[in-house]
């Protein structure tokens, strides 16, 4: 392995644990077969696959398989939290969902557009309109600081 490859690149933050240094000494001589298996049972390498893989190659895919089991079990966690919360919610409540839409990024030209509709009405027939969206909504005018 290259030694400018950053180790916070590569590096396990969830998966593994303490070493063990017997395992370790006994798994010495066949590491590369050991590495070839977990290859082939877990993302279905052939030898020939396995053996066109770099060190550097094969550290960045074991980094993304685990940031893949953790991903995979966070969804799973949330979707039976969110299934769980959804059966015991009270009578009448809405669902929550599981997913959430992003916010669509603002069009500058369109609120610049809106923007100029707006300031024309409030020349034309001043700013009663927002004492009426305050009122309708219960609210109060808010109070200007010098």
């Amino acid at each position: 392995m290259p030694f400018f490859l950053p180790e916070r690149l590569i590096g396990f933050e969830y998966i593994g644990g303490e070493p063990d240094p017997e395992y370790e000494k006994l798994a010495k001589d066949y590491q590369n077969e050991i590495d070839f298996a977990f290859f082939a049972v877990n993302f279905g390498y052939s030898k020939r696959d396995y053996a066109d893989l770099t060190s550097r190659e094969k550290a960045f895919i074991l980094k993304a398989y685990e940031e893949k089991i953790v991903t995979d079990s966070t969804l799973l966690r949330n979707a039976v939290l969110n299934a769980v919360s959804n059966a015991l919610r009270k009578k009448g409540r809405k669902f929550k969902d599981l997913w959430k839409k992003r916010p669509k990024h603002l069009d500058s030209e369109k609120a610049n557009e809106n923007l100029n509709i707006v300031l024309e009405v409030e020349k034309k027939e001043g700013k009663s309109w927002i004492d009426r969206v305050l009122k309708a909504n219960g609210l109060k005018q808010p109070e200007r600081r010098n």
